[in-house]
């Protein structure tokens, strides 16, 4: 009885983590149907090219769009326990890490974009051009590979040559060999934690001080601005909290097992997929020139309000 009751429970478990997975898959295609047609959209038109914060919307979502496909290939590999060499899982978990830093620097450098739109307009035409909107991404890039090459370099310093070779399922968890390993990444994720919220809550503080003594004319684009700021924030926030969820999991594991599961669930799906559907909504539909682009090209043509910039 007791066998057969046990057989029963894992496949109840089993049954549950493959809905689970099926829903992943929907919300990953959703999400990257989505970001595939913003990105469309902005490169269709030239005008969206020279404008720096649409450079880092677009740096925003080709960088969602990435992490959403390694991620979801890593998930569906340890789904099935497929086994990989352990040098392609880290060139894999390198990929990740970047591009999990990618989007939360991008988003603080749009917010510093904001703060000089609003702050310091006269120069913000000098400040925030095509180049630098490049140089600023290449930028970002080598910050956010910053953390990730410490940590495998000291995972090559600590490792077994052996280890590169063999064969097991691709987890961040292979990569921390010792207890201290932790504290390192907990120390460079508090870091970078530590630089975009100080970068937002300066821009935000500055803004709101000009707004207070904006005219009435340029009251309104300065609360724009605030509103805009705000809810880069609140991404920032919901995708620094995805470097904090291992942690969490790995002490709920030692618990209980279906309360991990159920935790790594919830934590996927609320602090990896959905702050990147949060970028559309912040830009893709709230910015009218680029939400008219995106209504006409998502209708093949066939909206008849034709925007100002395909004229």
């Amino acid at each position: 009885m007791s066998d057969n009751h046990s057989a029963h429970g894992v496949q109840s478990l089993a049954s549950q983590i493959s809905h689970r997975v099926v829903v992943v898959q929907v919300l990953i295609a959703l999400f990257l149907f989505i970001n595939s047609l913003l990105i469309m959209t902005f490169f269709k038109k030239e005008h969206f090219h020279t404008n720096m914060r649409y450079i880092f919307f677009a740096n925003t979502l080709i960088s969602d769009c990435l992490f959403l496909l390694m991620s979801n290939v890593l998930l569906i590999l340890t789904y099935f326990r497929i086994p990989m060499p352990i040098w392609l899982c880290i060139c894999m978990y390198m990929v990740l890490m970047v591009y999990t830093l990618v989007t939360p620097f991008t988003l603080t450098a749009m917010t510093l974009e904001r703060y000089v739109a609003v702050c310091i307009p006269l120069r913000h035409a000098a400040l925030c051009t095509p180049r630098s909107a490049r140089n600023c991404i290449v930028i970002i890039h080598c910050l956010s590979a910053v953390p990730g090459s410490v940590t495998l370099s000291v995972f090559f310093a600590v490792a077994a040559r052996g280890f590169y070779t063999s064969l097991g399922t691709c987890s961040v968890e292979k990569f921390f060999l010792h207890r201290w390993q932790n504290y390192l990444r907990s120390s460079l994720n508090l870091f970078c934690s530590l630089l975009m919220a100080v970068s937002i809550a300066f821009s935000y503080v500055e803004i709101m001080r000009v707004a207070r003594v904006a005219s009435a004319e340029n009251r309104r684009s300065s609360w724009k601005g605030l509103r805009t700021v705000s809810l880069h924030a609140f991404q920032l926030i919901l995708s620094l909290t995805q470097l904090w969820a291992p942690f969490v999991e790995a002490t709920v594991l030692q618990i209980d097992l279906m309360m991990y599961i159920n935790v790594r669930y919830f934590n996927y799906i609320a602090f990896f997929l959905v702050p990147r559907c949060l970028s559309p909504l912040v830009y893709g539909l709230r910015d009218e020139k680029f939400f008219m682009m995106l209504k006409y090209y998502a209708l093949f043509g066939l909206y008849k309000k034709m925007p100002v910039l395909l004229e």
